[in-house]
């Protein structure tokens, strides 16, 4: 039976911006990236057993969460573009069956590649990056004067799930088994997110253009951004994703390994690590404030300078005291910077391509990541040190900064004369 878009969805008014609705959608936009996020750490907590189950190396071990974060990436931009025309339950519905169907899948394959296959197609390209981009997209939509806050609250969910998921997981991994607990997750997916994706039927109501986004709309051939063609502001905005994710991924990824080297041990590592995400969670917020108040370029360099600086103080200290403090720090310092791509594509450019835009910057982030940890693992392997790694990092970060800072001088030539988001006095 095929049901009209129409008839599946309402176009809401401008009067629902910021209403109650608008705050009750967000919270179950939260709860939806926070269940869809398990689809990305789970594979990690399972990742010794899978190792022993088929009787491979680490590194073949390691080829599920490559792959469920290529899945995760390339579904951010395709889930976009099903949001940008069918309004955001259509992603969130796929969403649930492809994370139900991928975790029972993984849980009953019998090779490597099935997991592998299950992990990457099922959980990552078709479950995950349901419930990220689209998702960010679409709150964004639904706010003006508190958009950066709202979406900061949004994507909290991604490090939430962080927190909650690897030790619910393993809880239940040491009581029935991994294949077990993974279709027990399908089976929780699927009939959690099913009645959450129906508070999301409404479509959107109209938006009001920025004043780059208007430019742009009445440019004749090809539109300008920043005085440059949105094809190359996009095309910045990606690289410098993918500098400031390599850069992030240093501590997020290897922090563990570090501890290890140091002769702290691997649970000092997890504990700075949960204190990382913790603190995440807390700069998120804080940023999406700020934001609000001073744009998403603004917010974004800032970001971006103060994570360059806690990686800088990673090379002088290394006591178990001084590491717990920086780690913190650079949580604190590194959770706004990703929310800020969303917003700055939604203040440039038009909001009918908001799912596709922010799911193609986002896809950056995340191959940023992938990136980064592989980069930082190998130089370790070059050098038999971590400290050229964190040069590396900070090497990354100093790439981010200038495209930021570039863009931002950009901005003072473009017609703007305010940086704030749209509907801020």
């Amino acid at each position: 039976m095929v049901v009209s878009n129409a008839a599946m969805t309402r176009v809401a008014t401008p009067q629902d911006i910021e209403s109650p609705y608008a705050w009750s959608r967000l919270g179950v936009s939260l709860l939806l990236m926070t269940i869809g996020g398990s689809g990305m750490y789970a594979v990690t907590v399972v990742l010794p057993r899978i190792q022993a189950e088929f009787a491979v190396d680490r590194g073949n071990a390691s080829l599920p969460y490559t792959l469920t974060m290529v899945g995760f990436g390339l579904g951010g931009i395709l889930m976009g573009r099903l949001s940008d025309r069918f309004g955001v339950i259509v992603p969130v519905l796929l969403g649930a069956v492809g994370l139900g169907a991928g975790f029972v899948a993984a849980g009953s394959a019998t090779t490597l590649w099935q997991f592998s296959l299950a992990q990457g197609l099922l959980v990552g390209l078709f479950g995950t990056s349901a419930t990220f981009a689209p998702l960010v997209a679409d709150t964004s939509q639904w706010f003006q004067r508190r958009r950066g806050i709202a979406v900061a609250v949004c994507m909290s969910g991604n490090y939430v799930a962080g927190a909650i998921w690897p030790p619910v997981m393993q809880h239940f991994i040491d009581a029935a088994g991994w294949r077990a607990t993974y279709v027990g997750m399908g089976v929780f997916c699927f009939l959690a997110m099913l009645p959450l994706a129906l508070v999301l039927r409404r479509r959107p109501p109209p938006q009001p253009q920025s004043a780059p986004a208007q430019a742009a709309l009445a440019g004749a051939g090809s539109p300008l951004v920043l005085g440059l063609s949105a094809g190359t502001v996009q095309t910045l905005l990606c690289i410098a994703g993918v500098s400031c994710c390599v850069a992030m991924s240093m501590p997020q990824v290897h922090i563990v390994a570090y501890c290890g080297d140091l002769g702290f041990g691997a649970a000092r590592g997890a504990e700075m690590l949960s204190v990382m995400l913790a603190m995440g969670v807390v700069s998120r917020l804080a940023s999406g404030w700020i934001s609000d108040r001073i744009g998403g370029l603004r917010t974004l360099l800032l970001g971006s300078i103060l994570q360059g600086v806690a990686l800088l103080l990673f090379l002088p200290f290394d006591g178990l005291v001084s590491l717990y403090l920086v780690s913190g720090l650079f949580g604190l310092f590194q959770g706004g910077i990703v929310p800020a791509y969303a917003l700055i594509v939604r203040e440039y450019f038009s909001p009918k391509e908001a799912g596709a835009r922010v799911g193609t910057v986002l896809m950056a982030t995340l191959f940023g990541m992938a990136l980064g940890g592989w980069m930082s693992g190998a130089v370790f392997d070059l050098t038999g040190s971590y400290r050229a790694a964190f040069v590396n990092g900070i090497g990354w970060n100093l790439l981010n900064v200038s495209i930021v800072g570039f863009l931002l001088y950009r901005s003072r030539f473009a017609g703007r004369t305010s940086l704030r988001p749209i509907g801020s006095t």
